[in-house]
C-alpha cells in the first residue's frame, strides 16, 4: 500500500480513534501518534508479522506522519516490544517468547544474556561461537533454546538492537606494523584495529591512552576497526584512573547542552510563588548531619519528645519541584540515575547549581523540602505519619564526628534538646531493629588521604560512630512510610526489593555452614532474624569476615521494581527509596508519586519496570566504576612498597592461593598457591583452608600472617605477596611427625646395634694382632662416638613453614673442635 492510498483510508470510525490511550498521547503531543500498546494490540490481532507500511495503512497514519511512525516502531524494536525481521515485517516479541536482554561477556571467551527485566527464570549462556560479533553490554533479542548439561538457560540471539560500546578507551600499540587497541575492558576480547589516516594525525606512543570510535564491529573472524578520536596521555598521569574508568563503563560524564541551558533558568533562591501550598518550617530546628568532605545535603532532622512517643520529622530536598518528567534535566538524571563517587571527584546526577545549590539543604538558607512527619511510639512502631511539601531553613550543618563527641561528652552546645531526643529515639528503634531481626554487619572501610600532589599520603579506616546510625534509623524510617504510603494508595512505584536465599544458594550455605560446625535456623525458609542470630554467634571469630560473606551471597541483590517483595535484609515487608533525590533517581520517581497522590493526580512514566531495570544497572555501573579506581589508586600506593614485609590477616582464599589483608593500609594481596612452600599445597572449600600433602601445614581463614610485597601490576590493578612465615601444622602433619619419631628411634636402635657389632668386631682383631682392646680405637672408635651422638641429637622442626630433621652438634664434638682450634693457636 503506498502512502498516497494510507491517506485516503480515513474512516469515520478506524482503528486509530479507538486507541484506549489516545487521550494520553494528546496530552504529551499536539499532533499525538497510535500508542505504542494499541500498535502491539493490532499486530496482535493480525494474527500474521505486518511491514511498516501496511501497519501505518491500518492506524491510518498520513504521507506527513509517516516518517515519525516509522521512528516509533523502530524505538519499539530498540526497547524488545516488536522485531523487525530480515523481511522488514514487524512481528509482537511476546508472540516469537523473545527476551530482551544485555550481553555480558567473559574474558575467556563465552558469556551470558542477561534479561533486561528479571524474568526468574535465570540468564542465558552464550557460547565462544555464539559471542562472535558481540561485545560486552550490547543490547539484544533472545530466543530460550532449551538448557545445557549443567542446566543453564541456553539462547539464540537473534537480534541486535543496540550496542553498547560506540566509544572505547584503551592502550596503544603497534604490532607487526599494525597499529592497535588493547581495550581497557578486559571483558572486550579481542584487540581492535585503528585506522591508519587517524594514527597519522594524532601520533600516539605505545602504551599511551587513547580513544577511539568504533567504525565496523567484529564479525565471524573479523576484527573490530575503529577511528582514533583522542590521545588522553599516560598511563600513570594523575587523574588518569578516573578518566578511564568514567569511559570504560560509559558513564556519562558530560551533561548536554540542553541540559545546562534548562538548569541556567533555575533561580538560585526560594521564590515567594514557590512557598504557595507548602507548610512552613523555617523556625522548627532542623539540622543536616553529615560527613566532613559533603557537598550536597538531602536530608535534614529533627525529634522531639511527646508523653511516652516521639515526634520525627524527616525533610528532603524537593528536587521533582526543579526537575520536571520530560523536560532536559530529567533526561540526563535518568541516563546517569546516580550520582558516581570517586576519590576526590564526584560525577553527579544533577547539575552543580541545583546538586550543590537551590536542591541542597545548606544552612541558614530557605529551601523548598517534602517532610515525613511521623510519630513513633516508645516501642519503636510508627503509629502515625503524614507527607506533606514545605519550605524549611536548615539550622546547622553538622557532621558526624561534632555530633557524636556531643552526645558522649554531654555537655552544653546549642542543639542539646533536639539531638539530645533524637539519640533517645535512636536507642528505641535500634531495639526495635534487634526485635525485628535485621542484618547488621561491621565491615570495615577506607578513605584515603592525598597530599598536594594528588598522591595517596596514607589509607585510614572509616570509624562508623552512634552518630552514623542515628540518621540511618531516621532515614530507614522515612523510606517505610514512603513505600507504606504508595502501597496503601495503589500507586504506582519503583520499590528496593531484597530477597532471601534461592533454594540452590541456601542448600550450598548450609553445606558451607555445616562444615564449619554452624548451622542456620529456620529450615527451607530461613527468616532475616535466622540470619541476625547466626551473624551473632560468628561475631567474635577469626573468619567473621569470610561468614559475613559467605551470608551475603547466600541471598539475591537488591533491586528497584515495580512491585513490592519487601526487604529481606532489614527485615521489612516493603521498603523504597525517599531519602537521597539529588543522587538517586528512584528518590525522585518516589517523590512525584507521592505528589501524584497527594493531588489526587497519577504520575506515570513511560515504563515503572523499565525504569527499575535500568536504574538497577546504572547503580551497579558506579559501583563498579568506583571500585576500578579504587583498586588502581591501592596497587600505585603500593608500588614504592615492594619488597616491604607487613603483617596482615587471610581474608579470602581460592585453588590458585590466599587473599590477604595487610594491617593498617587495609590493602589486599595475592600469595599465590606455588609460594606457600616447598609442598604441594591444596584447596579444601569443605574446611575452608588450604593445607600442604606431605608437611600437613594449614592456611585457614581469619589466620595471621607475615608477607613481603612481590609485585603491584598497575595494568591488572593487582597486588602479589610473598609468604615469609605463617600457616599452622593440621593432623595430617602430626600424624607425619609422629611417624618421623618412631622411624627416628628406629633408626637409633638400629645403629646402636651396628656399631656394637663393629666394636665386637675390632676388639677381636685387636686381640689377632697383640694389641690392647683398651687402647683408643682411632678412626674407627670416634666413627662410633659420633654417629651414636649425632643420631641422637637429631630432631623435627619447623623451618620455614615446613617440618625438617635438624642435626645438632653434640658437646662432646664442640669441646673437641674447641680444644684443636686452642692448639693451634699456640
Amino acid at each position: 500500500m503506498s502512502i498516497v492510498e494510507m491517506k485516503k483510508n480515513t474512516n469515520t470510525l478506524n482503528l486509530r480513534e479507538k486507541d484506549p490511550f489516545l487521550a494520553r498521547e494528546q496530552q504529551r503531543y499536539d499532533q499525538p501518534l497510535p500508542s505504542r500498546e494499541w500498535i502491539i494490540s493490532v499486530l496482535e490481532d493480525s494474527g500474521v508479522p505486518v511491514k511498516i507500511p501496511d501497519l501505518a495503512g491500518k492506524l491510518s497514519i498520513t504521507e506527513a506522519e509517516y516518517e515519525f511512525f516509522e521512528r516509533r516502531i523502530k524505538a519499539m524494536a530498540r526497547d524488545g516490544q516488536v522485531l523487525i525481521n530480515r523481511r522488514g515485517a514487524v512481528c509482537v516479541a511476546d508472540k516469537l517468547e523473545l527476551v530482551k536482554c544485555r550481553i555480558e561477556a567473559h574474558k575467556d571467551g563465552f558469556g551470558f544474556a542477561v534479561p533486561l527485566i528479571p524474568t526468574g527464570q535465570g540468564d542465558f549462556v552464550l557460547y565462544e561461537r555464539q559471542m562472535r560479533g558481540l561485545m560486552h553490554g550490547d543490547i539484544v533479542t533472545v530466543r530460550p533454546a532449551g538448557v545445557d548439561r549443567r542446566g543453564r538457560r541456553e539462547g539464540q540471539v537473534l537480534d541486535i538492537i543496540e550496542r553498547a560500546n560506540t566509544d572505547v578507551v584503551g592502550r596503544f600499540y603497534v604490532e607487526r606494523g599494525v597499529a592497535i587497541m588493547e581495550p581497557e575492558d578486559k571483558r572486550l576480547t579481542q584487540p581492535i584495529l585503528l585506522e591508519p589516516d587517524s594514527v597519522a594525525e594524532l601520533q600516539p606512543k605505545t602504551g599511551q591512552v587513547i580513544m577511539a570510535v568504533i567504525e565496523s564491529y567484529p564479525e565471524n573472524h573479523h576484527p573490530a576497526v575503529a577511528k582514533l578520536t583522542e590521545v588522553l596521555g599516560d598511563y600513570a598521569d594523575s587523574g588518569m584512573e578516573i578518566e578511564i574508568a568514567v569511559r570504560k563503563h560509559h558513564l556519562p560524564y558530560l551533561f548536554s547542552d540542553a541540559c545546562l541551558k534548562s538548569a541556567e533558568k533555575i533561580p538560585d533562591k526560594v521564590r515567594a510563588a514557590d512557598r504557595k501550598g507548602r507548610e512552613d518550617l523555617r523556625e522548627l530546628p532542623l539540622v543536616t548531619i553529615d560527613g566532613e568532605t559533603a557537598r550536597d545535603f538531602d536530608d535534614a532532622v529533627y525529634a522531639e519528645k511527646i508523653g511516652r512517643n516521639f515526634r520525627l520529622v524527616v525533610a528532603i530536598a524537593d528536587v521533582s519541584h526543579y526537575v520536571r518528567p520530560g523536560d532536559a534535566i530529567d533526561h540526563d538524571a535518568y541516563e546517569r540515575a546516580t550520582s558516581v563517587y570517586f576519590p576526590r571527584r564526584v560525577i553527579p546526577m544533577l547539575p552543580e547549581n541545583l546538586s550543590n545549590g537551590i536542591c541542597s539543604l545548606n544552612p541558614e538558607v530557605e529551601r523548598l523540602c517534602m517532610v515525613c512527619d511521623m510519630e513513633i511510639t516508645y516501642a519503636g512502631n510508627v503509629k502515625d505519619y503524614r507527607f506533606y511539601p514545605a519550605v524549611m531553613k536548615s539550622h546547622a550543618r553538622l557532621t558526624y564526628n561534632q555530633v557524636w563527641e556531643w552526645l558522649e561528652q554531654s555537655g552544653n552546645h546549642p542543639f542539646k534538646k533536639e539531638l539530645g531526643a533524637l539519640y533517645q529515639l535512636f536507642g528505641v528503634l535500634q531495639k526495635k531493629r534487634r526485635i525485628r531481626g535485621a542484618m547488621e554487619f561491621e565491615t570495615v572501610e577506607t578513605q584515603m588521604i592525598f597530599d598536594d600532589n594528588g598522591k595517596i599520603e596514607r589509607i585510614v579506616p572509616v570509624v562508623r560512630n552512634d552518630a552514623h546510625k542515628l540518621i540511618e534509623e531516621c532515614m530507614l524510617a522515612a523510606n517505610v512510610c514512603a513505600a507504606d504510603f504508595l502501597l496503601k494508595n495503589k500507586h504506582g512505584a519503583l520499590y528496593r526489593n531484597h530477597l532471601g536465599p534461592t533454594p540452590e544458594k541456601l542448600s550450598t550455605l548450609r553445606e558451607q555452614l555445616g562444615r564449619l560446625g554452624l548451622s542456620l535456623g529456620g529450615g527451607d525458609k530461613p527468616t532475616p532474624k535466622d540470619y541476625a542470630e547466626l551473624a551473632a554467634k560468628i561475631k567474635d571469630r577469626e573468619d567473621q569476615e569470610l561468614l559475613q560473606t559467605m551470608l551475603l551471597r547466600s541471598m539475591q541483590q537488591a533491586m528497584y521494581e515495580a512491585h513490592n517483595e519487601g526487604h529481606f535484609g532489614l527485615a521489612y515487608e516493603h521498603y523504597a527509596h525517599f531519602t537521597s533525590p539529588i543522587r538517586r533517581y528512584p528518590d525522585l520517581m518516589v517523590h512525584r508519586a507521592i505528589k501524584a497522590v497527594l493531588l489526587q493526580q497519577k504520575y506515570q512514566p513511560q515504563s515503572w519496570a523499565q525504569a527499575g531495570a535500568h536504574t538497577s544497572f546504572a547503580e551497579r555501573r558506579a559501583d563498579d566504576a568506583s571500585r576500578d579506581v579504587e583498586n588502581w589508586l591501592k596497587t600505585y600506593y603500593m608500588q614504592d612498597k615492594i619488597g616491604e614485609v607487613f603483617g596482615g590477616k587471610v581474608t579470602g582464599m581460592t585453588n590458585f592461593g590466599l587473599f590477604v589483608t595487610l594491617d593498617d593500609i587495609h590493602i589486599e594481596g595475592l600469595v599465590h598457591i606455588s609460594d606457600l612452600g616447598e609442598d604441594y599445597f591444596n584447596y579444601l572449600p569443605e574446611i575452608m583452608a588450604i593445607e600442604g600433602e606431605r608437611s600437613g601445614v594449614r592456611f585457614s581463614m581469619g589466620e595471621r600472617v607475615t608477607v613481603k610485597v612481590a609485585r603491584a601490576d598497575l595494568d591488572t590493578s593487582k597486588i602479589d605477596l610473598v609468604l615469609v612465615s605463617g600457616g599452622t601444622v593440621g593432623k595430617k602433619g602430626r600424624k607425619a611427625s609422629r611417624k618421623s619419631s618412631v622411624a627416628e628411634a628406629e633408626t637409633i636402635k638400629s645403629t646402636s646395634k651396628k656399631a656394637k657389632a663393629k666394636a665386637q668386631t675390632a676388639s677381636q682383631s685387636s686381640k689377632e694382632t697383640g694389641k690392647s682392646a683398651s687402647q683408643p680405637a682411632g678412626k674407627g672408635g670416634r666413627n662410633k662416638q659420633t654417629t651414636a651422638s649425632t643420631v641422637q641429637q637429631q630432631s623435627l622442626q619447623m623451618v620455614d613453614g615446613k617440618i625438617t630433621l635438624v642435626k645438632k652438634k653434640s658437646a662432646e664434638n664442640g669441646s673437641r673442635k674447641a680444644a684443636k682450634s686452642r692448639g693451634k693457636r699456640k
